[in-house]
C-alpha cells in the first residue's frame, strides 16, 4: 500500500513539474517577444519601486525559462536539485497569486495579469489567482520531495501525458478567462440570457 502511495505521489508530482515546466517554459518565452509591454505590465501591479520596474521586467522572462527547463528535467532526475527546482517554481507561483491578490483587494482588478498572450488580455481574477494556486501545489510536493520515485515504462508515460494535460489545460483556462471578458463576451452574455 504504501508503495502505491508513493507512486501515486510521484505521479502527481512529477506531471505538475512538468506541466507547471511547460507553462513557465512558454510563460518566458511569451513574454521575451512582447519585452517591450513587459515593464508596464509588471509596474501596472504597483508593488514595486519604480526602479526595481526595469530589472525585473529584465530578468523575469530568463527565470521563468530557467525554472521551466528545470521542472521540465525533474521527472527524469533525481537529488536536491529537484526540490529546490520545486521550491522556486511553487513560490513564483505563490508570489504571482499575491501579487494579483494584493491588487484585487486594492480594486484594481481592471490591468493586465501579464500571464497570458498580449491579444487575449486578462484581468486579474480570483479564477486567476486560485489558479496560480492549484498550479503551485504540486510543486510543494516536489519541494517535499514527492519526485523521488524512478518511474518507467507505463507510469512515466502516464507522467508524460499528465504533464502535457496539465499545460493544455492552463492554456485553455487563460483563453476561456480572457474571452470571458472580452467585449464580445459582453454582446452575447445578454442574448443568451433572454434566448
Amino acid at each position: 500500500m504504501m508503495a502505491l502511495a508513493a507512486l501515486a505521489i510521484g505521479l502527481v508530482s512529477g506531471a505538475g513539474a512538468l506541466g507547471n515546466g511547460l507553462v513557465l517554459a512558454g510563460a518566458g518565452l511569451g513574454k521575451l517577444r512582447h519585452r517591450a509591454l513587459l515593464s508596464g505590465v509588471v509596474g501596472n501591479y504597483r508593488l514595486l519601486p519604480d526602479a526595481l520596474v526595469g530589472p525585473v521586467a529584465l530578468t523575469l522572462p530568463w527565470v521563468e525559462l530557467g525554472l521551466g527547463a528545470a521542472l521540465v528535467a525533474v521527472p527524469f532526475t533525481g537529488g536536491v536539485w529537484t526540490q529546490v527546482a520545486g521550491a522556486a517554481g511553487a513560490g513564483l507561483l505563490l508570489v504571482f497569486a499575491l501579487a494579483m491578490g494584493i491588487n484585487l483587494a486594492r480594486g484594481r482588478g481592471a490591468i493586465d495579469c501579464g500571464c497570458g498572450r498580449s491579444e487575449l488580455r486578462q484581468p486579474l481574477s480570483r479564477a486567476l489567482v486560485a489558479r496560480n494556486l492549484v498550479l503551485a501545489a504540486p510543486l510543494l510536493l516536489v519541494a517535499a520531495g514527492g519526485a523521488r520515485v524512478p518511474l518507467q515504462g507505463f507510469d512515466l508515460v502516464s507522467l508524460v501525458v499528465g504533464g502535457v494535460a496539465i499545460a493544455l489545460s492552463y492554456h485553455l483556462f487563460n483563453a476561456l478567462v480572457a474571452l470571458r471578458a472580452s467585449p464580445l463576451a459582453a454582446t452575447l452574455l445578454p442574448a443568451r440570457r433572454q434566448g
